[in-house]
């Protein structure tokens, strides 16, 4: 088992019983963020996109560097913190720094020599389609950043990439226009990296919400027919369902409090409602900047036919002001405002993947950050603030056990088989938490928490 940590640091574990094998340990330079999504695996090598704004190959039976490469320079704002997507014979990431006016981009490497095989920049330039969708130069400071992991259709030898907000965050007078491909999800030609379709969720954003969530591809009956969909659970509180051949949208419904949009119209445009902007003074709306749901994982279970989901339920006060951009420099225009007297609080929900609709729910005790695993068992597990790991009937969302972890978690589950036995894993705080069934089983009944 391969986990990375805080700093970009990275271990080899015996996934039977948690044995460290190997330890890597990156130094980086001062003041850099801290978070880190994890490896992609392909053949003898693990692959990290790290910190400061390179892309390193390890060998995956020493931890010992086989190559690193420079994707950008770290003090014009850039860095990484998703997990690579390996995808045959690359790997795919997609870059961080969207608050420090950067142009995003997402880039592709050889995955035996560091070669950087293509570039794909989120933000068109002059000539280009959708170039016109930026006033003036605004598009070299726009961000558009691709800071979370995408997906991938070896059929149709798509990338699925989710693109995060424009820059400044808040303050868009000076960003007229859609700002494409902020808040989109973009579908990328694995071998050239070329633009096949995009779809954009939120046009010209103004309250920081990506469309970095990871985009889930489904095989589905939809409307009597056989189609490859792509759905997506946004942060701006609505669920998609597109078909992914061609970018088509077939479906969008809210899944938490919105109040920014009466609902997505029928050219796929949200219908706006008035005074939702951020202002001087402030403007409430929902959902806050969090989102109603974020980086970590959904999960889907075709036995089910169910979309898991974690949602926050927040709204928050949006402020904006006008910010002179300066190279590595924080450039969000603006700040929010947690709403006086309101709780955030939010839960697990399981949603039809073809409508949105609702089939269940469990209420957590705090706004979720952590996301869920399905198993072929029709199982659910998530974790919660609370710093417990839950696992749920997948078909009624009755709690069945939890273990408590010591801290909050942040993390999302996940399952693999080892000699015969099936074991799910959860990070929390710098542990790591290994769950089994035993090998004789007595009957317990589970208490719910208070």
């Amino acid at each position: 088992m391969y986990v990375t940590g805080q700093d970009n640091r990275a271990f080899a574990l015996d996934a039977r019983t948690g044995r460290v094998l190997w330890r890597y340990q990156r130094q980086l330079p001062e003041k850099v963020g801290g978070a880190n999504r994890g490896f992609a695996v392909l053949g003898d090598k693990v692959f990290m996109a790290t910190l400061d704004a390179h892309v390193v190959a390890l060998d995956a039976k020493t931890g010992g560097v086989v190559w690193d490469v420079v994707a950008e320079e770290r003090k014009k704002g850039y860095f990484f913190t998703l997990a690579p997507l390996a995808v045959k014979d690359k790997v795919i990431v997609g870059v961080s720094g969207g608050e420090y006016g950067i142009r995003g981009f997402i880039d592709a490497y050889s995955a035996e020599t560091g070669k950087r095989l293509w570039r794909f920049y989120t933000i068109p330039g002059p000539g280009e389609p959708g170039h016109e969708t930026w006033e003036g130069d605004s598009w070299k400071t726009g961000g558009a950043p691709a800071w979370m992991s995408g997906t991938y259709d070896p059929e149709l030898n798509l990338i699925y990439w989710g693109v995060g907000n424009p820059g400044p965050d808040h303050y868009g007078d000076e960003r007229e226009g859609d700002n494409l491909y902020s808040n989109c999800v973009v579908a990328i030609d694995a071998d050239t990296g070329k633009l096949k379709w995009h779809y954009q969720f939120t046009p010209h954003d103004l309250w920081d919400w990506d469309a970095n969530e990871v985009p889930m591809l489904l095989d589905m009956e939809f409307e009597g027919r056989p189609r490859k969909l792509l759905v997506q659970a946004n942060r701006n509180g609505f669920y998609y369902v597109l078909d992914r051949t061609n970018g088509k949208l077939l479906h969008a419904k809210p899944f938490a409090r919105v109040t920014w949009a009466k609902e997505i119209g029928a050219d796929g445009k949200p219908v706006m409602l008035p005074n939702t902007a951020p202002t001087p003074q402030g403007t409430y709306v929902c959902p806050g900047i969090v989102g109603a749901t974020n980086w970590w994982s959904p999960s889907y279970n075709p036995a089910t036919g169910l979309f898991y989901v974690a949602v926050r339920e927040q709204c928050d006060k949006f402020y904006n002001f006008p910010q002179d951009y300066r190279e590595g420099r924080l450039f969000v225009g603006g700040g929010v405002q947690a709403a006086p007297g309101e709780k955030p609080w939010g839960a697990l929900r399981a949603l039809d993947p073809r409508t949105g609709a609702l089939k269940w729910e469990y209420k957590y005790y705090s706004a979720p950050w952590a996301g869920t695993l399905s198993t072929a068992g029709n199982l659910v597990f998530a974790g919660d603030m609370e710093g417990y790991l839950i696992a749920f009937d997948a078909r009624t969302g009755k709690e069945l056990w939890h273990r408590q972890t010591g801290i909050a978690v942040w993390a999302s589950p996940m399952s693999y088989e080892v000699a015969g036995k099936q074991y799910v894993v959860i990070p929390s705080g710098s542990a790591l938490f290994a769950f089994a069934l035993p090998d004789s089983v007595t009957t317990t009944k589970s208490v719910r928490r208070n």
